[in-house]
């Protein structure tokens, strides 16, 4: 590697991409390795700052696919609004697919992030965003059956639990979200059609009501390339 500098290699790379039509796929790990002149680990390394740009994507079993460039979700975090209203505020075009609705008890991890006793009835909620039909989020959505249950759902439901509380008139007061960045886990990097183990950004809630219990504990999971969030904040002391 000393001989071939990081930097140029991911050069290369970016030429590589963006000289590739989206949706061809791009030379096998092996073979792009041995013609750069790289380990495959070092490739792999520098294939990821493309990944996270969104700019390319591996398929498990398939190779490595060029996407091509996509809109980019810009917002701020300063209130709480489900992606599909963010995305119709912007004017950008996203699509829900793998909605899942089902009827689970908690075990003790979740029952102690809902404040509920182990086997209460909770309705578990997943689904997957897609912009230009390539998914870009995930989300998991856990209530109490006593906050939502399945009949609670309309018939047009499209996986929005915030949506769904706050149509209905719910108090909701606050939501608490520990943001950090992460690696896909199997079940996730499948739903997002990504490697195990790539880079996410992931969200943590918990939305609590008007009297202060929690309403929902969710886990997001966002490919940071199509997603830039912000927050603005008060200079301390004015």
């Amino acid at each position: 590697m000393s001989n071939f500098p990081f930097q140029r290699l991911q050069a290369d790379l970016a030429q590589l991409i963006d000289h590739t039509p989206a949706g061809q796929r791009l030379p096998s790990e092996p073979d792009l390795a041995k013609q750069l002149g790289v380990s495959r680990a070092t490739l792999r390394d520098a294939m990821r700052t493309f990944e996270t740009q969104g700019l390319v994507r591996r398929r498990q079993g398939s190779g490595t696919f060029v996407v091509g460039k996509s809109p980019v979700l810009d917002t701020g975090l300063e209130v709480l609004e489900s992606l599909e209203t963010m995305a119709n505020r912007l004017g950008l075009a996203i699509s829900v697919s793998n909605l899942s609705v089902e009827q689970i008890t908690a075990d003790a991890n979740t029952a102690g992030n809902l404040s509920v006793a182990a086997g209460t009835p909770l309705l578990r909620v997943r689904r997957v965003i897609c912009t230009d039909g390539r998914p870009v989020a995930y989300f998991v959505d856990t209530l109490p059956e006593s906050v939502l249950c399945m009949e609670d759902l309309p018939a047009d439901f499209r996986g929005s639990v915030l949506d769904v509380l706050l149509q209905r008139g719910d108090v909701l007061n606050v939501s608490r979200a520990d943001i950090s960045a992460t690696n896909a886990v199997a079940d996730v990097a499948k739903a997002l059609e990504i490697q195990r183990g790539d880079v996410l950004l992931q969200f943590v809630s918990k939305l609590y009501a008007g009297d202060g219990h929690v309403l929902d504990y969710s886990t997001s999971y966002f490919i940071p390339g199509y997603f830039r969030f912000h927050v603005v904040r008060r200079v301390g002391g004015r």
